[in-house]
């Protein structure tokens, strides 16, 4: 496997093999981001951020820094040339003059495949539109690797926005490489994009559903998405399904003891404060699972670990 100097656009790029073994790197990781590496020392990252993050980007620059190297960017576009007219290929070909790597975030997809055709330095795709967010996929199942010690036989639930919502195409690509029951869970409106639906079908048993109650017990991961209001191109529509599902206690009375529900975060609203304190609430560890994934995704590239 071959991974340095390779952009990472999209999860579908990415074979079972080459991701069990990020995995594997992402848990030797753990005790580095602990206490420190040199192993990307005079080594930048760029974050290009055009659109809104708090986890992702900070992940970035977390990991960048517990392997030694240093970051610079920006966070949104109106801090950049970018306001002043200059295109996303300009704007890569000068920042890869000042950086090793780039971490691109775009409101619009195909952003980060089109950046890499420019760049001569690895492109990592952290989230375009409402297409993908393949970081977020495999720090989402670095989490579930990590609490359950397997992915495989799993019963795995994506609940909510599976229309606009980039980081369920992504996990929903990955687990199709494992042996897995996939329930898509969400409004009729927002029901998983065809090309993803048309994909994962032909490898694993998916079921679709509008309604989530009966479902719950069988569940291993409980995967909760907001609704996407900033995709909405009518905000009519998404007033029509603004909070349709809402974890609570009550809700969780007859889930398996070891169910783990995990939230790519924003949450707004959709797991009631009251979840954080139970055994199954996971997405506050799995910020920290991000830094580890992308510690490991960072040493790859950049060839500091092969």
């Amino acid at each position: 496997m071959e991974f340095k100097g390779r952009d990472i656009i999209s999860i579908k790029d990415f074979t079972r093999e080459e991701i069990d073994y990020i995995l594997k790197i992402a848990s030797a990781m753990e005790p580095i981001a602990k206490s420190g590496s040199d192993m990307l020392q005079r080594k930048t990252l760029a974050t290009l951020f055009f659109e809104a993050s708090t986890r992702t980007r900070l992940s970035f620059e977390a990991a960048m820094h517990k392997l030694g190297g240093s970051t610079i960017g920006f966070a949104e576009a109106k801090t950049s040339s970018v306001k002043k007219g200059e295109n996303l290929a300009d704007t890569v070909r000068v920042v890869e003059s000042y950086a090793d790597v780039i971490v691109l975030r775009h409101p619009l997809e195909g952003a980060a495949r089109l950046a890499a055709e420019f760049a001569h330095v690895p492109i990592i795709n952290a989230g375009t539109g409402a297409e993908e967010h393949p970081t977020q996929a495999l720090l989402d199942l670095y989490t579930i690797l990590k609490e359950k010690r397997r992915i495989d036989g799993l019963n795995i639930a994506l609940i909510g926005d599976l229309r606009y919502g980039r980081t369920v195409h992504s996990l929903a690509y990955a687990l199709s490489l494992y042996d897995v029951k996939l329930h898509l869970i969400s409004p009729e409106p927002l029901q998983m994009r065809r090309e993803v639906l048309d994909t994962i079908k032909e490898k694993i048993e998916v079921i679709q559903k509008t309604e989530i109650e009966e479902t719950l017990p069988e569940i291993d991961i409980l995967y909760m998405t907001r609704i996407q209001k900033e995709r909405f191109p009518d905000p009519a529509e998404y007033a029509k399904v603004k909070g349709s599902y809402k974890i609570n206690l009550e809700m969780l009375k007859n889930v398996k003891k070891d169910m783990i529900i995990l939230h790519p975060l924003p949450r707004v609203g959709e797991i009631a404060a009251e979840v954080d304190e139970t055994p199954h609430a996971r997405y506050f560890q799995q910020v920290w699972n991000g830094v580890v994934a992308r510690m490991a995704l960072l040493a790859l590239v950049l060839g500091a670990i092969k």
